[in-house]
């Protein structure tokens, strides 16, 4: 081709290869000790020895001034203890999303379509007669022209209101979400580990909604023997406790911060393993691990009909197999008239993702 002089190609050498390579190690570490920087290197300085994941060219120094150099970790002046910084937190949630919703693509505007259409966010392909009341920026130019054309002719053009066509614009939905989490022990025992994926997925669907739903909210809860909310920022962090499994308390506060929302459509993403054994009553608590307590679950189901009365659905995620505790689980989805997924850990972030992305209970009003 002239003007144009091709040479033999030369793959640079990547100098950050290194870097990413321990980073992901440590980003990993940093989720199973919580947060504490230390730790987790000492973690990696073990590894190293044995494995030898540093090279004489890069070694931990260099890769501990890296994390501070690029923005992952700030030093305390007082006692030169490190913390991660938000910038470690975004990146820990943007590869859960990449590991858990590996296949999505990223899509301009950021809000969930539904199938209702009019003076809408979004034009598509359907187009209707013009009629009072529409608005002028939905007028399809090229169609109205067409219709004009067609039914005056060329030698005397004249563009009429019967000959206009107006553009359907697809509504988009806001959605609030509440996701709850279980922390009970249960969370932990027999040797599986349930809180991991949990906090992975959670992380993916806050990165997500962030980064391809802006318009939506999402509140986290986690609920023991008591419920709380959490920051996103708190989740790669978060911890199981020596609780017992207060569903009761998860519902109602995710049902108060569901009221404080305007927008139209709500829903609440349960992830959980077992069945509530907590109830709190004044200063103290009321619980048995036994069996179904009729006390307990009763409550429970109240509050998934209060939900139901106020056109709140909630999706059970059941991270558990065992028919006894899938009970539960039915009963409590047909009294909320909501959904429940039983799945295994691998397969829990594809449930949630199709789940939140064919929400087919929005309205628009």
């Amino acid at each position: 081709m002239i003007g144009h002089l091709f040479s033999k190609y030369f793959p640079e050498d990547n100098q950050d290869q290194p870097f990413q390579q321990l980073l992901n190690l440590f980003l990993q570490l940093l989720q199973y000790t919580n947060g504490d920087v230390a730790e987790a290197l000492d973690w990696m300085n073990q590894i190293d020895r044995e494995h030898h994941i540093t090279k004489e060219s890069y070694g931990m120094g260099d890769f501990i001034n890296d994390l501070k150099n690029k923005g992952y970790l700030e030093e305390n002046p007082v006692n030169g203890d490190f913390s991660p910084t938000s910038k470690t937190n975004q990146t820990i949630r943007k590869k859960s999303l990449e590991e858990i919703f590996g296949k999505l693509k990223k899509s301009p505007g950021g809000n969930h379509r539904t199938k209702h259409t009019g003076q809408g966010d979004e034009m598509n392909s359907d187009t209707r007669a013009f009629v009072f009341g529409d608005m002028s920026d939905q007028i399809d130019l090229t169609a109205s022209l067409r219709n004009a054309q067609v039914n005056h002719g060329l030698d005397s053009f004249n563009l009429t209101e019967n000959d206009l066509e107006i553009r359907e614009r697809d509504f988009k939905a806001q959605t609030s979400t509440v996701l709850m989490i279980d922390i009970s022990h249960s969370m932990i025992l027999y040797g599986e580990d349930r809180i991991t994926p949990a906090k992975k997925v959670a992380m993916a669907l806050a990165e997500l909604i962030k980064t391809k739903y802006p318009k939506d909210t999402l509140d986290i809860i986690v609920f023991g023997n008591d419920a709380w909310p959490i920051e996103v920022k708190d989740l790669p962090y978060l911890q199981v406790g020596p609780y017992h499994t207060n569903t009761y308390a998860g519902l109602e506060l995710a049902m108060d911060i569901l009221r404080k929302r305007r927008n139209t459509n709500k829903q609440i993403f349960m992830i959980t393993d077992g069945k509530p054994t907590c109830l709190k009553e004044g200063a103290g608590y009321y619980q048995n691990s036994f069996g179904l307590d009729r006390k307990i679950i009763n409550k429970t189901l109240t509050m998934a009909a209060q939900a139901r009365r106020l056109n709140i659905p909630i999706t059970t995620f059941m991270i558990a197999s065992d028919p006894y505790l899938q009970k539960f689980v039915r009963e409590f989805t047909e009294v909320n008239n909501g959904k429940a997924y039983y799945s295994s850990l691998n397969g829990l972030g594809d449930y949630i993702f199709e789940d939140f992305e064919k929400n087919k209970r929005k309205k628009v009003k």
